[in-house]
């Protein structure tokens, strides 16, 4: 299948080398600085991945709607109008959006949802996450997204991080990030109850996960109908 890269970035390079070790999948090309500014340009395509910055959305879901394009899309930063324009699209072409394409991190939100709704309120929750230090954003995207499934209400303050003298814990979830060395990403959820604890953690070697992580989405995305799906979706199959 002929994929076209948006990105040319550590990611899409590290997507381009995988593509190279299999006959599954042809890199048609890159959407990028000195390479080609449009998907247009690289003909036929089966399936379009996007990690590369906001700009090129308006571009990424125009092709897709008149070319009925699957797409894949792990950009970060995206607004809230950048969101609502990707659910749009998804009614005319398949669209897999995610902010974490590693299978396993997939499986410990899943994990983290179920073990918040068993627990109800009886146990305090915290999250965790590591990154390199070069990371620029702090929560990570992962961090959200582990906090809206085990919280999918909204029902608890947000703590980041404590000083001072923050006294008695309230209904809260903390939220803290760590940052150092080359840390790829590691992410916990910690489950406090009256003596014992829970602890779900997930630990990342190596930036290939996410990208072994999206050509499994661009294989679900060539096969499905339109519409917008998550990574549980391509794992799960929606069950």
């Amino acid at each position: 299948m002929r994929v076209g890269l948006v990105g040319n970035g550590k990611m899409g390079r590290m997507i381009d080398a995988l593509c190279a070790q299999t006959e599954d999948w042809q890199v048609a090309g890159f959407v990028g600085p000195g390479a080609f500014e449009t998907l247009d340009e690289m003909g036929d395509l089966d399936v379009a991945i996007d990690f590369s910055y906001p700009g090129n959305l308006s571009m990424l879901l125009d092709t897709a709607v008149r070319r009925r394009l699957p797409l894949v899309i792990g950009t970060t930063g995206l607004t809230a109008q950048q969101g609502e324009a990707i659910r749009a699209a998804s009614a005319q072409a398949p669209i897999v959006w995610a902010n974490n394409f590693s299978t396993g991190v997939t499986v410990l939100r899943r994990l983290a949802r179920q073990a918040a709704e068993a627990l109800g309120g009886e146990f305090d929750i915290e999250i965790v996450e590591t990154h390199h230090n070069q990371k620029e954003d702090a929560p990570s995207g992962t961090a959200k997204m582990l906090l809206e499934a085990v919280d999918p209400r909204g029902e608890y303050a947000l703590v980041y991080g404590r000083e001072g003298r923050p006294g008695k814990r309230g209904h809260e979830i903390g939220i803290h990030a760590l940052r150092g060395g080359t840390v790829a990403g590691e992410h916990s959820v910690h489950f406090f109850g009256a003596m014992e604890e829970i602890e779900l953690r997930h630990r990342a070697d190596s930036r290939e996960i996410f990208a072994r992580g999206a050509l499994r989405a661009a294989a679900f995305a060539v096969t499905a109908k339109p519409g917008l799906y998550s990574m549980e979706d391509v794992l799960f199959g929606g069950k």
